[in-house]
């Protein structure tokens, strides 16, 4: 592969990783403005919250099959073409009903989309496939970051404070990635399909559930961290902090995803990595519920960094941890169990939110999530990487 087709590869990856998370952090940006005109309690707010993280799941394995079908990149532009189209359609009748249901919407194109992309990170970059890794997740925190800095201070403003109109417009980018994607996307890559590639998990391997556990406690802690800060810091009488920690919470994911990309290969098949960003990513919850200040601002940004080390980490695991007719499988079992388990702890955290009276109480089920993340990576087996893995 020449460099400038490398260079443009890269550059999709990046924009693909982006729109992951474009649509799905729209939603934290303008909570205040969806709890107040559709009168949302505790329990309401963790179910949006949690819906996009258990779509993934169910939808992980038939991305797998779409892949199969119709090849990378069709899956990547028809995934983008779907989660555009929920998303734009999530304010439609200012109705929770809908709101809902545009959701699984948009969150089923993202599963799809999130699913391709370890296969295009093989197919695109098969000799760069750590940097690679690193160059998508980098994408993907920034696609984190424009919304929750962006809304409040630029976006709203501009179309009267109206939530809906706002998720409309986070949702454009993602078409025009699409149309991106299919005219640009390395030529052999896209007139090829996955045929003959096993899609099915192997859902009795310890090491399957052992990665989504731990993947599960980053994706269930930011996503809750995302969804439970804004009214948190509101409750506490500081709502002039909520975009400020938003963002922090984003941005500080910078720093992380940069060192990664300049130090992964040290970083790669080492434990001490995750169990230093799990055990931070615990510090920063409890700091966050701590304080009500200008330090809730730098806990935030803190705890960005512990979840975005982690994140890179665990994403490149089914591709260390599986020999290379199963990482695509092993990625789909991956995802669909942690998301399963992740929406636990958002639901639980409205729960406790509401039997407790107080969004304080909320972070407790977000605090526990942590603890796979420092239990269980001593036991990553880095020494069988590359075997099939039943045992």
């Amino acid at each position: 592969m020449g460099e400038g087709v490398l260079w443009q590869a890269l550059l999709l990856l990046w924009l693909c990783g982006a729109a992951l998370r474009l649509t799905i952090l729209a939603v934290p940006a303008v909570i205040t403005e969806l709890q107040a005109d559709l009168g949302l309690s505790g329990t309401q707010i963790g179910i949006l919250s949690g819906l996009p993280v258990i779509v993934f799941g169910v939808f992980a394995v038939p991305g797998s099959i779409v892949i199969a079908r119709l090849g990378i990149v069709s899956a990547i532009v028809i995934g983008l073409v779907i989660a555009a189209t929920g998303s734009a359609l999530r304010g439609a009748f200012s109705s929770l009903l809908v709101l809902y249901a545009m959701t699984v919407l948009m969150a089923a194109g993202i599963a799809m989309l999130q699913v391709a992309l370890p296969a295009a990170m093989r197919a695109w970059t098969p000799q760069r496939i750590v940097f690679a890794t690193a160059v998508y997740t980098n994408g993907l925190l920034f696609g984190e970051i424009f919304p929750v800095a962006l809304t409040q201070p630029l976006l709203m403003p501009w179309v009267g404070s109206s939530w809906e109109w706002a998720f409309v417009i986070w949702s454009t980018p993602l078409l025009f990635i699409a149309l991106w994607v299919g005219a640009t996307a390395p030529r052999a890559v896209a007139a090829s399909a996955a045929a003959g590639i096993a899609w099915w998990p192997d859902w009795r391997s310890r090491v399957v559930w052992r990665m989504a556990l731990i993947f599960a406690s980053v994706t269930g802690t930011y996503f809750a961290a995302n969804t439970f800060l804004p009214p948190y810091l509101s409750e506490r009488g500081r709502p002039d902090l909520i975009t400020a920690a938003l963002t922090a919470l984003n941005v500080g994911q910078l720093p992380a995803s940069f060192l990664l990309l300049a130090f992964s290969s040290r970083m790669e098949r080492r434990i001490w990595p995750y169990l230093g960003f799990g055990l931070l990513t615990l510090v920063c919850v409890v700091g966050l519920v701590l304080s009500a200040s200008l330090w809730t601002v730098a806990w935030a940004a803190v705890l960005g960094f512990a979840l975005a080390g982690a994140l890179t980490l665990c994403l490149t695991l089914p591709a260390l941890l599986s020999a290379p007719q199963d990482v695509a499988r092993a990625a789909a079992g991956m995802f669909t169990i942690s998301y399963a388990l992740s929406v636990i702890i958002s639901v639980a955290s409205g729960a406790a939110w509401d039997v407790g009276g107080s969004a304080v109480f909320a972070f407790l089920p977000i605090a526990v999530g942590v603890l796979p993340l420092l239990l269980l990576s001593p036991g990553i087996p880095f020494g069988r990487a590359g075997r099939k893995f039943r045992d």
